[in-house]
């Protein structure tokens, strides 16, 4: 399974963020590249701990089977719906977002966080 923790994948992934733009479309739902690149940093200021959600009733019920579906070494499947607090209204400068996404990563290694509580997945 590919790892932020390796560095050919960061590489990889930063080519790949590199390429969006305000045109690019939408493939996997209906957002924005914008509002993607937004909605997967706030995933990663989650990894990192610096903001904190609350796990909710339905993550407490399935977060199990979630965390076995995501854990597993495929893509994840499209149109899955989004935690609210990850949800992204708006719009806002690409160029700008996608040179700060990657910058999260320099912060991550293995092992950290510890006890990382997430909406849907359990703690």
């Amino acid at each position: 399974m590919k790892t932020l923790f390796d560095e050919k994948t960061r590489m990889e992934l930063v080519a790949r963020i590199d390429k969006l733009n305000e045109r690019s479309s939408a493939q996997w739902g209906k957002m924005t590249a914008y509002q993607m690149i937004k909605h997967c940093a706030k995933w990663e200021d989650m990894l990192l701990g610096k903001t904190v959600y609350k796990q909710s009733l339905l993550g407490k019920v399935i977060g199990k089977f979630a965390l076995k579906d995501i854990m597993k070494n495929e893509p994840l499947k499209p149109n899955l719906p989004t935690v609210p607090s990850f949800k992204i209204i708006g719009s806002g400068e690409v160029a700008v977002a996608k040179k700060e996404w990657p910058t999260y990563w320099k912060s991550i290694h293995p092992g950290s966080p510890r006890g990382l509580c997430t909406p849907f997945l359990v703690c």
